[in-house]
């Protein structure tokens, strides 16, 4: 069920698709440069924020200001901004900031917009692959490059022994732990590369793509996106992605259904 008529369906992808254009140009004039790190858990393990993280949001927080002002907004650097409204945008103003700081070109600006806590539009924009995806309505993604919109689908109908799987447990399952699915780990023969497996998921690139301790604003921009190539996307235990976690995509119902079963000793 489509949960914006088409009239909003319109005006939000056209505001994240001048948005996504806009970040680019704003990344190579300003931040295309030397940039500062901090570590957000100072000793207690290693999670990297720059300087270009909170610039990208601050930028992003005033565009949705200009154009709706009144909507919510909740951004991985500076928190929650509460309104009345049924709105609200979810900002990852770099999802990859380990990529970032190391040059790898994976790192994303990660977008979506909810309704009523349900994301409806989502935006993955890649300045350095100088590529994006978003999907227009609640059927139809699209990956931009090179001035032409591609529309994306899964691979729906790959067979469960043709599959390509890309996982990363980002340290939450331990090795003993892992020791209890091997034959997950005998499937994950491909990268992952941040939000760009899961877009790679949407172009029928790639199969299945799992990953752990996922927080809202590294899936909600994705989901929409996902269920409008045609994927699968749940937790690990087979809950609403909304919820966040441990992160499961398939391509198919057939397969993620095979997936929760071999993920299931890890997923409780």
């Amino acid at each position: 069920m489509s949960l914006l008529s088409v009239k909003e369906y319109k005006l939000y992808s056209n505001f994240l698709n001048t948005l996504a254009k806009n970040l680019n140009k704003f990344y190579y004039s300003k931040l295309n440069k030397t940039f500062v790190i901090s570590n957000k858990l100072k000793g207690k393990g290693y999670d990297p924020v720059t300087t270009s993280d909170k610039a990208f949001e601050k930028f992003i927080r005033l565009k949705i200001k200009q154009k709706f002002p009144g909507h919510q907004v909740i951004g991985e650097e500076f928190g929650h901004k509460k309104s009345t409204s049924d709105f609200t945008w979810v900002i990852d103003p770099i999802d990859g900031t380990r990529s970032y700081v190391i040059g790898n070109p994976t790192w994303s600006n990660l977008i979506s917009l909810n309704y009523k806590g349900n994301p409806v539009v989502g935006l993955a924009n890649f300045p350095v692959l100088n590529k994006y995806y978003l999907n227009t309505n609640n059927k139809k993604a699209y990956v931009f490059e090179n001035n032409k919109r591609k529309k994306i689908s899964v691979s729906k109908d790959i067979l469960f022994s043709n599959i390509k799987v890309s996982g990363a447990f980002h340290g939450a399952v331990s090795l003993k732990q892992q020791m209890k699915i091997p034959k997950v780990l005998k499937l994950m023969q491909f990268p992952t590369a941040d939000a760009l497996s899961y877009s790679h998921l949407c172009e029928g690139k790639i199969d299945v793509v799992f990953q752990a301790t996922n927080k809202i604003w590294d899936i909600h921009p994705l989901m929409p996106i996902i269920k409008a190539a045609g994927g699968v996307v749940t937790t690990w235990d087979n809950r609403d992605a909304v919820n966040a976690g441990n992160i499961l995509v398939s391509a198919n119902q057939l397969i993620h259904n095979k997936m929760l079963k071999l993920l299931k000793p890890v997923s409780k």
